[in-house]
């Protein structure tokens, strides 16, 4: 039905666009036509008059009418599309934008006034600084949306919607990136306990699991799934909430910039074992938790002077060393235990030295 009257709306408007085109050329049709009985008319209103206008409405009815479903068509498309962008994104960025469109609007309108005693140009030139300033005003208006909302903080209901933003429990929402996921790790410290409040889970992270899970390579396609079933043991075995977040940050390309933007709008951490990610975040104000600085942190504290029963696995960098390796995957180092590779010893730690991939121990064979 709604199509049936869209049609006949276009019909209608290109039957009035055909009779206005025929009113521009309606007097040098009158002139060309001199036949006697189409001179015949009431009231000064010939037939040489009037044909034009049926003619040229009739015309643009016509036109209208077979090019109208195209243009039904291409209307519900640009619809969804704009339905689908503007599911996507939060209340907050649909207030700005339409606050910035405003704005935009109207002061290319008392721009635009400015240029129409201009000859011919005078018309169009309006038109061009609307679509520009309107554009203009959108954009600005979501990247400053937070400053913006800011200047209203007093309005009742512009509070509430920050506060949304916010976990009921009064904490802090903990967002997961993409490696922290297929680590799995994270999925042992919910079951402990250590970690409290809602788990945030954003759509461009989901997509890029969905992108792994579906690769053409064997081992990245196991890891994706690997992510996608330590989501499900989180949200159904171990009981945390787990939320998903739709917001995405188009003008963002890289999935770590959206992570620590989407952390700076919601207040949030981001749990990560991603050391380049851990740096970028606490550059630009937003906490991290590093999986693996906590495995670190739980390791057995060892000291210079303590002795231990290693086993010696394999030769180490320098001349004479060998390496072995704690439970927890800690590496020892044995200077002079080369000669003991395949064997197990008694060392004694000579040194600890605490590094951004772990901790490191140095040691040297017991003498017996």
């Amino acid at each position: 039905m709604l199509d049936k009257t869209l049609r006949f709306a276009i019909t209608a408007l290109a039957a009035i666009g055909g009779l206005m085109a025929a009113d521009r050329v309606t007097p040098n049709l009158s002139a060309i036509i001199e036949l006697e009985f189409l001179r015949v008319g009431i009231f000064g209103i010939t037939i040489a008059t009037i044909l034009p206008f049926f003619v040229g409405a009739v015309v643009g009815g016509l036109v209208g009418y077979l090019v109208a479903p195209f243009f039904v068509k291409k209307l519900w498309q640009f619809t969804f599309w704009g339905e689908a962008r503007l599911n996507k994104m939060p209340v907050n960025d649909i207030l700005a934008g339409s606050l910035g469109l405003a704005i935009g609007l109207i002061i290319a309108n008392l721009l635009g006034s400015a240029f129409l005693p201009i000859p011919f140009v005078g018309t169009y030139i309006p038109v061009i600084i609307s679509i520009v300033f309107g554009y203009l005003g959108i954009s600005v208006a979501i990247r400053k949306r937070d400053e913006l909302f800011g200047l209203f903080t007093h309005v009742p209901w512009i509070s509430k919607e920050k506060q949304k933003d916010r976990p009921a429990s009064g904490g802090q929402y903990k967002i997961l990136d993409t490696s922290v996921i297929i680590d799995g790790r994270i999925a042992d410290i919910c079951q402990c306990g250590f970690i409290e409040g809602i788990l945030l889970i954003p759509g461009f992270v989901l997509e890029e699991l969905q992108h792994i899970a579906d690769s053409s390579d064997v081992l990245k396609r196991n890891r994706g799934r690997r992510g996608l079933d330590i989501l499900n043991r989180i949200q159904k075995e171990l009981g945390m909430y787990v939320k998903i977040d739709n917001r995405d940050f188009e003008d963002i390309a890289e999935v770590d910039s959206k992570l620590v933007k989407l952390g700076q709008v919601i207040q949030g951490k981001i749990i990560t074992n991603d050391y380049n990610l851990n740096k970028v975040a606490e550059l630009q104000g937003v906490p991290v938790l590093n999986i693996n600085e906590l495995a670190n942190a739980v390791k057995p504290v060892v000291l210079p002077g303590e002795e231990m029963v290693v086993h010696v696995v394999k030769d180490g960098k320098e001349l004479g060393q060998g390496v072995a390796y704690l439970d927890d995957g800690t590496m020892i180092v044995v200077d002079g235990g080369k000669r003991h590779i395949g064997e197990t010893i008694g060392v004694l730690v000579t040194s600890v030295l605490q590094t951004a991939a772990g901790r490191m121990i140095f040691a040297k064979p017991k003498a017996l």
